[in-house]
This record gives C-alpha cells, sequence and structure tokens, in this order.
C-alpha cells in the first residue's frame, strides 16, 4: 500500500525530473499527486509544460514579490494553500529561504549530479560538478537525492547510484550520461518514500 505523494515543484529551467514525476503520477507508477509548480524564472519550459499537464503553475521571485523575503514567503504561502507535502526541486537555482525551510523541513528533496558529500558546495552545479570529478581522477560518480537544508548540496542523503566514468570521458559526455538517468532515479526514490521502503529522516 502506498501513500499518496503530494508534491510541489521548484524548476529554474526545463524541469527535467519535474516532468519524469508528473509522467510517473499520469502513468500510474508513482502515487503522487503533482500540486503546483513554481519557478523563479518567468519564461521557464518548465512552466509551460506544466500547464500542459494541467498543473497549476506559478512564477514566484524576488523581482516579482519586492524581495528575497517576501518570495520565500509567497512561495511557501502558495504550496500550503495547493496542499504540497512534499517539495520537490528539479533545477532550481535559488537557495530556499527560511520560511520555507521551516515549514517543510525534511520534506525538501533535490538531486544533485555527483556523489556526495564530495562534490558539493557553492560553485558545483551543472559542468562544473562534472569537471571536479574528472580533475580529481575519480573512476566513479553519480546522483545523490539529498534533503535540502541552508547549506548548498548539505542535507542529509536519502538515496544514491553510482555511475562509471569512463576511458576517455569528457565534462560534456560525463554530464549528459548522469542527467539522462536523473528523472528515472528521482522517480525510483518518490516510490520508495510512497511505500515506505525508504524514509528520509533529517538531521
Amino acid at each position: 500500500m502506498s501513500t499518496v505523494l503530494r508534491l510541489g515543484f521548484l524548476a529554474s529551467h526545463g524541469g527535467t525530473s519535474m516532468r519524469a514525476i508528473i509522467g510517473a503520477i499520469a502513468d500510474g507508477t508513482l502515487a503522487g499527486k503533482a500540486c503546483l509548480a513554481v519557478s523563479n524564472n518567468r519564461d521557464a519550459p518548465a512552466l509551460r509544460f506544466a500547464e500542459a499537464a494541467g498543473v497549476p503553475h506559478r512564477h514566484i521571485s524576488a523581482t516579482s514579490e519586492g524581495g528575497e523575503a517576501a518570495a520565500d514567503l509567497a512561495l511557501c504561502r502558495v504550496m500550503q494553500e495547493a496542499g504540497a507535502e512534499w517539495l520537490v526541486l528539479s533545477g532550481y537555482l535559488r537557495k530556499i529561504g527560511p520560511a520555507t525551510l521551516d515549514r517543510y523541513r525534511g520534506r525538501l528533496l533535490n538531486i544533485h549530479p555527483a556523489l556526495l558529500p564530495e562534490f558539493g558546495g557553492r560553485g558545483l552545479y551543472g559542468r562544473h560538478v562534472h569537471a571536479a570529478v574528472l580533475a580529481a581522477g575519480r573512476s566513479v560518480s553519480g546522483m545523490t537525492v539529498h534533503i535540502v537544508d541552508d547549506e548548498y548540496d548539505h542535507g542529509p542523503v536519502v538515496a544514491q547510484r553510482e555511475v562509471p566514468v569512463l576511458s576517455g570521458d569528457t565534462v560534456e559526455t560525463l554530464q549528459q550520461r548522469i542527467a539522462e538517468a536523473e528523472p528515472a532515479f528521482f522517480v525510483e526514490v518518490l516510490q520508495s518514500i510512497a511505500t515506505g521502503e525508504l524514509i528520509p529522516r533529517p538531521n
């Protein structure tokens, strides 16, 4: 028996993992409800996808709300009003504010394109992550679903999956291989949370 996960999504651009999760809900492989998608980018393709999928969506940013603190309060409010019980970050490039962190503590999930805690922190996003892995000479990279807290890539690890670093890999090839694997992995992790097999535990 699975619990229905009531999910809110945060995306700054395409929202690739968000798309996969909404697709899994639609085809019945994930017990969930997509309550709301929010972007800090008014022109984000993620918002257009949400609209096409029939998912409520909003643009909320420091610019639209008159400051970072106001945007944080607005985000927290609209997610609560939409009935979201878990927040999923899908390429969301803004730090989560204190009101949202407090309300959703332990239920804010992000996927990072490397194995934490080694390859995380401020500045380690996108191609920078993969460049750091290659520079360190690692034979394995991967992806990490973790709980979001008030530090970049710092919260407790929920689940990880390794991806081999192949001979001749470039930043671009490693980035592509991990990016292709991330959405399905995020769906799997949410499925395990819904069934109770996996229980995220904040610090």
